[in-house]
């Protein structure tokens, strides 16, 4: 039986796709409460930013005349993307098939099955740069194998940073009246940042464009090692950021996030996940340094219900070394958004439960 997420999930469109809530909530820092708006992205239909990446990535191959009937679409992913993929496919009538790793949660796992993905598990994994290279070479045997397989490649595919720059950069702007003074993305493949930056970069070029990394990531030239959380950092050097789109980059331990993601959930009833933890936290350190910031947005990737079984598990925090009760310091209070305000803004809840 379908649980009410998985449920809602198949009944939506890839119509509803985008104008996703920006709410504002309180950290109060240094002794200052400071206003941080938090772009939603959970409230796509699937659940995610990837949602946005994953209709332009589809919209891309159709453009170009390369999918046929008989078609499987394949992509390695760690989750949101793979959901995202799955939600078009499935709208569009195409198979999907995800090449995904132990590092999946169980409840994008589901969710991908619920809309009628194929999923393969690969395990196989390198001490120092985790399953994605794996992931690759197994898509790149497929394709080899049959033309029937098609690949998205998120990480090349010049239409992940073209959605960002059409779609997500325009509606935060929008939505701040174009009053930015920074912004804080999580990093994967890189395409959300480039594209975010390259928009701002033309229409605001005062905005402070700050690239969020976990640590063990080697996207910004650090040593890789193994890391619990997932939808940011990677493995490899991504293929579309370049220096220009960003003003600064900074990392951020999977403890700070996870333990943040915890703190804003207990304080405001929002639930976020990892990458979206770990952008909180990396504001949180800006604004310390930067007490004249005050319009500045966190892009939330996507919402709290992908990790019940993760961060928001007391069991599995402490058995992978992380305290359930631990808070990070430099966040001193976190002030709840009320009813209310949420929505007039939009939404404060999105999952479905």
């Amino acid at each position: 039986m379908k649980d009410s997420t998985l449920l809602a999930t198949t009944e939506r469109t890839s119509a509803q796709i985008g104008d996703t809530p920006l709410v504002t909530t309180y950290l109060r820092i240094n002794g200052f409460w400071r206003p941080v708006h938090l772009k939603l992205e959970g409230c796509n239909p699937a659940g995610s930013l990837k949602d946005r990446t994953a209709a332009n990535l589809i919209h891309d191959l159709e453009n170009r005349g390369v999918l046929k009937h008989s078609s499987i679409i394949v992509e390695s992913t760690s989750g949101n993307l793979g959901v995202g993929l799955a939600f078009l496919c499935r709208e569009r009538g195409y198979r999907f098939l995800a090449i995904i790793d132990p590092k999946s949660t169980l409840e994008n796992r589901r969710k991908m099955q619920s809309l009628g993905a194929e999923l393969e598990l690969v395990e196989q994994q390198d001490e120092s740069t985790g399953y994605l290279p794996y992931r690759l070479r197994r898509v790149q045997e497929l394709v080899r194998s049959s033309s029937q397989y098609i690949w998205t490649d998120q990480y090349s595919n010049p239409a992940n940073p073209r959605a960002h720059y059409l779609s997500t950069g325009p509606e935060i702007y929008r939505g701040m009246g174009g009053r930015l003074d920074a912004i804080f993305v999580a990093v994967s493949t890189g395409g959300t940042l480039a594209g975010i930056g390259r928009y701002l970069r033309e229409v605001s070029p005062a905005t402070k464009i700050i690239a969020v990394d976990a640590c063990g990531s080697v996207i910004f030239g650090c040593s890789s090692r193994q890391r619990k959380l997932v939808g940011i950092g990677s493995s490899r050097r991504s293929n579309f950021i370049t220096p220009e789109l960003y003003d600064a980059h900074l990392l951020v331990t999977e403890g700070d996030a996870f333990a943040l993601c915890r703190q804003v959930a207990a304080a405001t009833g929002i639930k976020v996940g990892g990458s979206s933890g770990a952008v909180l936290y990396a504001c949180a350190r800006y604004l310390a340094k930067h007490p004249g910031m005050t319009n500045v947005v966190c892009l939330c990737p996507d919402g709290g219900e992908n990790y019940s079984s993760t961060i928001f598990d007391d069991g599995w925090m402490r058995e992978n070394g992380f305290q359930p009760e631990e808070k990070v310091q430099i966040v001193e209070q976190i002030a709840p958004t009320t009813a209310e305000a949420a929505q007039r803004e939009g939404a404060l809840f999105c999952s479905a439960d």
